[in-house]
């Protein structure tokens, strides 16, 4: 007896069908297809705990994995012994960002933060209203989500940040016009500001600081150049109150005035 012949069969969708679904099952769950599927599943669980089995072996997924299941496995999966399994999944056909993962028959990952996995939560979420409710452009809508999960996933496996500088990345984008203290993001990620500014400099190679006036003056610069706003409107739209400090970092970072970038912007010839 295989591992999967205890476990009730069940047939993939036809081909092409992106379809979606949110459980919350006890451990007596457990869905079966030994011969594998034609399409792929993404799975993120909300809360408990499932396992997944496939001839590689087993593996288990708890709250803030996100699981991808390559087509053609031969598998199981189900809720772990013990639990409850609040899971939230999508089945796919082929998209070409597949092909930026490991080619493994399954790919379990942790998204390690609370902002990744709000954010491929709500996109799932999404994609389970849009192909319940199938309007006009329901399927490239669901595919541009599904998508992004897959790059989110092919990102994180490939930058070996520490999670508490990512979230720390993540604080200044959200915070990036207010006045940002060190002491609050550390505050945010449970370190000292030391500890954090260590850190930080250790992962990245540069400091919070100089991360923060790189972050600012690229968003200018895009503001400037495709917003059509002016300098001064720019420098306080990502958090500067001195327009000659802003000037100054400026040209140092894009080797021009914003005046001259956007005049060049406007000509056509901007960076």
């Amino acid at each position: 007896m295989t591992i999967y012949d205890s476990f009730q069969s069940y047939s993939s969708p036809t081909y092409g069908t992106i379809f979606a679904g949110h459980f919350n099952e006890n451990d007596q769950y457990a869905t079966s297809r030994p011969a594998g599927m034609s399409d792929w599943l993404l799975t993120y669980t909300v809360e408990g705990n499932g396992y997944f089995r496939t001839p590689a072996g087993e593996k288990s997924c708890s709250a803030g994995d996100v699981a991808l299941l390559r087509k053609g496995a031969p598998h199981q999966y189900g809720t772990a012994t013990g639990s409850r399994w609040n899971f939230i999944w999508a089945h796919f056909p082929g998209l070409t960002e597949t092909n930026y993962l490991p080619e493994e028959e399954l790919l379990i990952q942790p998204l390690g933060n609370a902002h990744l996995q709000n954010r491929v939560y709500y996109a799932l979420r999404n994609v389970l209203q849009d192909s319940r409710e199938q309007r006009s452009f329901w399927l490239p809508l669901c595919e541009n989500e599904i998508r992004g999960i897959l790059l989110l996933m092919a990102e994180r496996g490939r930058r070996k940040v520490d999670p508490r500088v990512e979230e720390s990345l993540h604080y200044l984008s959200r915070h990036m016009k207010e006045a940002i203290k060190i002491a609050d993001i550390a505050k945010s990620v449970g370190l000292s500001s030391s500890r954090l500014s260590h850190l930080f400099k250790v992962e990245t190679g540069t400091t919070l600081v100089e991360t923060l006036k790189v972050m600012r003056i690229r968003q200018a610069a895009l503001l400037i150049k495709h917003s059509g706003r002016t300098a001064a409107e720019a420098a306080f739209d990502v958090g500067f109150q001195n327009y000659n400090h802003f000037a100054s970092l400026f040209r140092e970072q894009m080797g021009a005035s914003p005046r001259e970038y956007r005049r060049l912007s406007e000509a056509g010839e901007g960076n």
